[in-house]
């Protein structure tokens, strides 16, 4: 049971917005002076979050290159506004990470390099692009990718409504680290729609829907926890017992620093049910409000 602490997660929106331009910020982020443990007294959770910083620019950059290669084939032109605009967010994503991670990890003495590898190699040569000779297995093993796309995009815009809504700042969370994961959160929630519009746009079975999340529950787990074990093992300070550090995720769940199992399971599960739409995550509006400060401190390009 989550400590009284803890921040509650908003009703999902009763209004709908309406249509949203979607366009990348460009927002700067210094990363120099942040600690290692940016969740002061907490190692397991701060390195449980940053572990993102080496997964996300290699896993949007398997987005993009998915959207990329899909958006010739969208006839829809408001699907491929939408397309676009997902694609300028994503690559500002990547890039911000990357940055996150020669700012703040090597700042620290952590080389990510192999973890970083073992990410691209799983995405770039096991599940990135092919040139098929059958044109219709080379469309299919596109719209295969752009399932698992969607699949994954209900992972991130979870986690995007996490970070706007945890106890971070109630553990004197390094601000800096914070505004970079709330903006790149209230992005992915702001964007949520799109890759399961794309999905749907080129095939609505609910049977792709299933496979798709078949690949995406392993690969995540699988390299979410290979990154976040890098980093503790990277960190004379953290915890080397592996039942230590599980205690201490779940601990963190509890504070409400990190999300818990239930919550990770249920956004998984609730992904398969047959009525799902993305709109049942969190907040638009909350988003929105978040992204309205950010665009105060816009720079130009």
């Amino acid at each position: 049971m989550a400590f009284a602490s803890r921040k509650s997660s908003p009703p999902v929106d009763v209004i709908d917005p309406g249509p949203i331009a979607l366009r990348a910020r460009h927002v700067e982020f210094d990363l120099s002076a942040s600690p290692l443990h940016w969740i002061p007294g907490h190692p397991v959770a701060s390195h449980a979050v940053s572990a993102y910083h080496l997964l996300f620019p290699e896993v949007e950059r398997f987005f993009i290159t998915a959207f990329e290669e899909a958006l010739p084939l969208v006839e829809d032109d408001r699907l491929r506004e939408d397309i676009l605009g997902f694609i300028g967010q994503e690559s500002i994503h990547a890039d911000a990470h990357d940055r996150a991670i020669r700012d703040f990890l090597l700042t620290h003495g952590i080389d990510a390099t192999p973890v970083v590898a073992q990410t691209q190699w799983i995405l770039r040569k096991s599940m990135g692009p092919r040139a098929l000779a059958d044109p219709t297995a080379q469309r299919q093993y596109l719209i295969e990718r752009l399932a698992i796309v969607a699949a994954l995009e209900n992972v991130t815009a979870f986690l995007g409504h996490y970070a706007l809504n945890n106890t971070w700042d109630e553990f004197g969370a390094d601000p800096n680290l914070t505004d970079l994961l709330r903006w790149h959160g209230a992005e992915e929630m702001e964007h949520r729609n799109v890759a399961h519009d794309v999905a749907l746009y080129f095939d609505p079975s609910y049977r792709r829907r299933l496979r798709a999340m078949a690949v995406t529950v392993p690969v995540t787990v699988l390299l979410s926890a290979r990154c976040m074990w890098f980093l503790i093992t990277s960190d004379p300070r953290a915890p080397r017992s592996r039942l230590r550090t599980v205690r201490d995720i779940l601990r963190g769940g509890r504070l409400g620093l990190l999300p818990t199992w239930r919550e990770v399971l249920g956004a998984m599960t609730g992904y398969l049910r047959p009525s799902y739409t993305p709109e049942q995550t969190g907040s638009m509006s909350q988003a929105l409000a978040y992204l309205a400060q950010i665009d105060t401190r816009t720079v130009t390009p």
